[in-house]
């Protein structure tokens, strides 16, 4: 895989632990926690956009292309949230940062046409071996709908991560993430104009956490879509998977989750798939 891929993605995946951190600060948020962020994310990249827009050629197309990605995104937003309230993010972050990547790979090979040489599919494998191994080893609390939601939050990753490297190629990625991003705070526009006083309670509350998602977290895709652009989505979807390693340091160290020998262990496994894909 091409280096500025590799450290596009790399950049992507410390971006990633932090803002799932984030999330699970908020997990009680639900939907408008969900809407608080993507608002505030649209707020921050459209003025930008803008500016992206004047050296541009926009198409019409843009719109739809955009809208779809924007609806995979509110679900996988939704879900990660519900994921977050009912379960660790120990368990929770790796099995959907494991089941995405799988399912990504084989769609692309399905549905794009993308053979990733053997490098590539040993890489694929281990990361999600290493994953599993973080997510599913001796841990029992919640282990039932932590990994239910974490297993429903990866189908959705391996949706919108499909779709939007399809899109990328036809669309400026910073274009195509703010267009997503206002059209994903007006689809949950009207959950939160009937709930105006929990939505202030939740800012107040975690405003900081709102914050950080709104900044991080469309740093992290963007560079993701950045990386696709130059490598195959087969490579790109489970090298970005790095950031399993950071998220299980952080759940860890501030969340006082236990059993760091297996998260670490499990981490090592997931830079050694990282590893292999770089050398496809």
């Amino acid at each position: 895989m091409d280096l500025v891929a590799v450290g596009l993605v790399l950049v992507a995946a410390v971006a990633h632990a932090a803002w799932n951190f984030a999330a699970k600060r908020a997990s009680t948020g639900g939907a408008l926690f969900v809407w608080l962020y993507q608002a505030m994310s649209a707020v921050i990249c459209l003025p930008v956009a803008l500016i992206a827009l004047t050296y541009a050629e926009p198409q019409w197309s843009w719109l739809f292309v955009a809208g779809v990605s924007a609806v995979l995104h509110v679900a996988y937003g939704l879900v990660l949230q519900r994921s977050y309230a009912v379960g660790d993010m120990s368990v929770v972050y790796p099995v959907a940062r494991g089941s995405g990547p799988l399912l990504s790979v084989i769609a692309a090979m399905v549905f794009l046409h993308e053979r990733p040489g053997p490098w590539a599919l040993v890489g694929a494998a281990l990361v999600v071996a290493g994953v599993f191994v973080v997510g599913l080893g001796k841990k029992q609390v919640s282990i039932g709908p932590s990994v239910f939601y974490g297993g429903l939050t990866g189908v959705t990753i391996a949706a919108y991560t499909l779709w939007d490297a399809h899109s990328v190629r036809t669309m400026p990625p910073l274009i195509y993430f703010a267009t997503g991003a206002v059209f994903q705070s007006l689809i949950l526009a009207p959950v939160a104009a009937r709930n105006g006083g929990r939505v202030v309670e939740l800012w107040r509350r975690h405003k900081v956490e709102v914050l950080v998602i709104a900044v991080l977290s469309p740093a992290a895709y963007i560079c993701v879509l950045y990386a696709m652009r130059i490598a195959p989505v087969s490579m790109v979807a489970p090298a970005r998977e790095l950031s399993i390693v950071f998220g299980s340091l952080i759940a860890w160290r501030w969340l006082g989750e236990p059993d760091p020998v297996r998260r670490l262990t499990g981490a090592a496994v997931v830079l050694a798939g990282v590893a292999a894909i770089a050398l496809a």
